[in-house]
């Protein structure tokens, strides 16, 4: 039986409100629109720092459960691609025991019957891990459950490529400041690539995110890289799904270049 915490049993509410905007994932290779990210807002659309800096140790845990639970509800009501896959950011500085800690998450995919192969976990090198071997143990368990599991701005948090050796996620993405101007920049084009290699060599997808220009596209596309994220394809949108123009055309241009 999975270990009980206080914290799972803390049923109080928070002291705020929030929603969450859809940001679409699209595959170049096949034309489609692979998935979505969900990304905390303040109730009328407010930048997610609006919330997050609200939060304190004692609220932590309750947001974490919160967040995942209105991700997971919203999109059973929105989606209507069986293969489209959701994204949530997660705290591992939160969870205390990986299977307690997700009972909530697998309720709420349950009543919405959303499959568990179709969810991400991402958390972000950005956030400093307090314990490297719990976090191990978290993306081991979400594994088992069935969900991907994601590094969140890869190359520009903590520990880079020794956390990458020690976890082997399912997919990263890569740092917005590593793909900005990538096209005028032969520095990022090589380590782009570097990364993409290794990636490649451990079965792991790479996605890189914050594309804002074909130009960065194309320089992107050249490393070996399907899947995009970023204003390019769409802005999120609160408490709904963005539309993706163009997929199809894309597709066809990145077939016959």
């Amino acid at each position: 039986m999975a270990q009980k915490c206080q914290g799972c049993a803390d049923g109080a509410s928070l002291p705020f409100s929030f929603k969450m905007a859809f940001q679409p994932i699209v595959d170049i290779g096949e034309g489609r629109v692979w998935g979505y990210e969900a990304l905390v807002r303040g109730p009328n659309g407010e930048g997610a720092q609006s919330v997050l800096g609200q939060l304190t140790d004692g609220l932590r845990y309750r947001f974490d459960q919160a967040a995942r639970v209105m991700a997971l509800e919203t999109a059973g009501r929105l989606f209507d691609d069986p293969q489209a896959r959701l994204s949530i950011n997660f705290m591992p500085n939160a969870v205390y025991e990986p299977r307690a800690c997700i009972a909530k998450s697998l309720a709420a995919a349950r009543q919405v019957n959303f499959p568990a192969r179709n969810l991400i976990f991402e958390f972000t090198e950005n956030e400093r891990i307090l314990d490297t071997a719990h976090l191990e143990n978290i993306v081991r368990t979400y594994k088992q459950l069935g969900f991907w599991t994601a590094i969140d701005d890869f190359g520009a948090g903590y520990a880079g490529l020794s956390l990458l050796a020690r976890l082997q996620p399912d997919l990263i993405k890569i740092d917005m400041e590593l793909v900005r101007d990538i096209h005028l920049d032969q520095a990022k084009q090589v380590i782009v690539a570097g990364i993409v290699h290794i990636a490649r060599a451990l079965g792991i997808c790479v996605l890189a995110e914050g594309v804002e220009s074909d130009a960065e596209l194309t320089a992107l596309r050249a490393a070996g890289i399907s899947l995009f994220q970023g204003y390019h394809f769409a802005k999120p949108t609160l408490m709904a799904l963005p539309p993706v123009a163009g997929l199809a055309l894309l597709a066809r241009v990145s077939a016959t270049g």
